[in-house]
């Protein structure tokens, strides 16, 4: 199993960009389809985006759509997730997931990151 560390969370302000890293420790990280997923004050963990093994393909929620970029260095094991134009509704704890499906569910996560605050004030 893969072990999960993001970082790059911060307090922004509206407009702004953050770009959030997920390193990955362990041989097999590129054999994992990879994604974010983000939980905000008294809701539910919801999916962000995804990516596959291999970085070709990608998947966006409406949310995040034209707004986020999700990618990966399987050379690094590395997983990164570029946000632009920052809203006060994206503020939230945002983890990195490892599963076997680029649009997973929080039911298919094999590995969870311990999370990453991003914080958009207005």
């Amino acid at each position: 199993q893969v072990q999960l560390l993001e970082s790059g969370g911060g307090l922004v302000q509206a407009g702004s960009s953050l770009r959030l890293s997920c390193t990955a420790s362990g041989r097999f990280f590129s054999d994992y389809q990879m994604g974010w997923f983000r939980q905000a004050p008294g809701k539910e963990r919801e999916r962000v985006a995804g990516i596959s093994f291999d970085g070709v393909v990608t998947h966006y929620e409406d949310s995040v759509k034209g707004r986020f970029t999700i990618s990966r260095d399987n050379a690094k094991n590395t997983l990164y997730l570029q946000m632009n134009s920052l809203k006060p509704e994206d503020t939230a704890v945002y983890y990195c997931a490892a599963a076997w499906s680029v649009v997973m569910t929080t039911d298919e996560v094999q590995s969870w990151g311990q999370g990453t605050q991003v914080t958009v004030s207005s």
